[in-house]
């Protein structure tokens, strides 16, 4: 049976486009998390290195943490899916929406490699997905804000029914998508049917970077 690796940021889109492909039959082996060169983070998302390491174990999926800059961001990327390659992988899934720029990336990128790029969410209604993920009984909170959209009370809240409805709102007035497909918002996903334990979230912090206002998941375990 071919082999998976899921690209995964730790927040609700890689982990609903995992779950969706094993759904559909795929055999996930592995996560794929690229991180700040000389940083303990995870690119765009911002979470700590050993937050998404133990996310992994609460899933029970190995993952290969990569690091990179912006500037050399696609060379590492293929030099991750490499050594993915050479441990059986086939193909890699992502939780890309409807940014043609990105599918256009995976898939070239992929090709060059030689692996398979699965979309599962590719042109799925961002407010409907963004239901479809509570209602499988995902849990995640909002770990990333951009400045420009939304001030700090939106950080530590759950994605539940309540935040859908209030996205939904910003959404019809401004330019802010469902699903911040554009990179408006950021989570992290600590529980749900991927999931064999979950991650309980302790101490905090709130950060400001790069035009972004960051919940520092400062304490962390499982179960």
């Amino acid at each position: 049976m071919a082999k998976y690796a899921a690209s995964w940021s730790g927040g609700k889109d890689s982990c609903f486009a995992c779950w969706k492909a094993i759904s559909q039959g795929l055999k996930i082996s592995y996560l794929l998390n690229i991180l700040e060169a000389d940083s303990t983070r995870s690119m765009s998302h911002g979470l700590n290195r050993e937050l998404v390491a133990l996310q992994s174990r609460a899933i029970g999926l190995s993952i290969l943490q990569q690091e990179a800059t912006w500037e050399t961001y696609e060379v590492k990327f293929k030099v991750a899916l490499e050594q993915l390659k050479t441990r059986g992988i086939s193909g890699l899934v992502t939780g890309d929406i409807y940014l043609q720029e990105h599918k256009d990336w995976t898939d070239r990128v992929c090709a060059e490699v030689g692996l398979e790029a699965v979309l599962p969410l590719w042109q799925m209604d961002t407010a409907q997905l963004l239901h479809d993920f509570i209602r499988a009984g995902f849990k995640a909170i909002v770990v990333g804000v951009k400045a420009e959209f939304f001030d700090e009370t939106w950080l530590g809240r759950q994605v539940d029914d309540r935040l859908a409805a209030e996205l939904k709102k910003l959404a019809a007035k401004s330019n802010v998508d469902p699903c911040g497909e554009a990179g408006e918002f950021h989570t992290f996903v600590y529980d749900g049917p991927l999931f064999q334990k979950p991650v309980s979230i302790g101490k905090t912090d709130i950060v400001a970077r790069d035009g972004y206002l960051f919940l520092d998941i400062l304490e962390f375990s499982l179960g």
